[in-house]
């Protein structure tokens, strides 16, 4: 499916990472330090860089600022850190997407394939608009009725994907794994909260929704009010 770089210093989930994308079809090679990891992405041009920030030689923002100088190719950062200003700082160093250790091969995988989608749209427009509601992925920046919204970094990530899936009820399972990339633990209430800010930040309620509707039982979707 893709050639996939792995710049990680832990054999141990270097070896696992390997194992896991090559049994989902990717060709992958990899490297244990930031230096080799570079000259690796030069000389064999892989399709897709998965980077570790905890490197032996060089913090792994480093070598992505080096890397984003010489290369277009997209990377995908592997990090134990999740504040939201670590992630809105990698992002705009050049990352294309970030998870958050630990992590599976198949979490991985599908964060892969959809770095590429993307990456094979070219320089489509790549915001979503959704009634009177637009987003723009690549300034992170949403903008309601023409004012722009003062949204968290997280709440950005919220809302982003819920409006790419106009219509559709994503359950809070979901939006834990998708958005807070955490598959095998964490609390509703983590959503719930999430969802009130933004909530208050459209201009609407629970109880008299206009973007944001909850089914109850099932989960939430994102909807045109018109």
């Amino acid at each position: 499916m893709a050639n996939v770089l792995i710049v990680e210093d832990d054999a141990a989930i270097r070896i696992a990472l390997i194992r896991g994308l090559r049994e989902r079809g990717h060709a992958v090679s990899s490297a244990p330090t930031a230096m080799e990891g570079l000259r690796q992405a030069l000389a064999e041009r892989p399709d897709l860089v998965v980077l570790d920030l905890g490197l032996p030689d060089l913090d792994g923002t480093e070598m992505l600022r080096m890397l984003r100088a010489v290369s277009r190719v997209p990377v995908i950062v592997a990090t134990a850190r999740d504040g939201d200003a670590e992630m809105v700082r990698l992002l705009d160093a050049g990352a294309d997407d970030y998870v958050v250790k630990p992590y599976s091969a198949a979490q991985l995988d599908a964060r892969v394939r959809a770095v590429l989608r993307r990456a094979a749209g070219g320089p489509a427009d790549p915001s979503i608009t959704v009634g009177g509601l637009r987003l723009d992925p690549r300034g992170r920046e949403a903008v309601l009725d023409g004012a722009v919204l003062d949204l968290t970094p997280r709440e950005f990530d919220l809302l982003h994907y819920l409006a790419a899936r106009p219509g559709q009820v994503v359950t809070k399972r979901e939006l834990l794994t998708e958005v807070w990339q955490v598959p095998y633990g964490g609390a509703d209430k983590t959503v719930d909260v999430h969802l009130s800010w933004l909530r208050r930040k459209l201009g609407e309620t629970a109880q008299d929704p206009r973007y944001l509707h909850t089914v109850r039982g099932v989960g939430v979707k994102l909807v045109d009010p018109s």
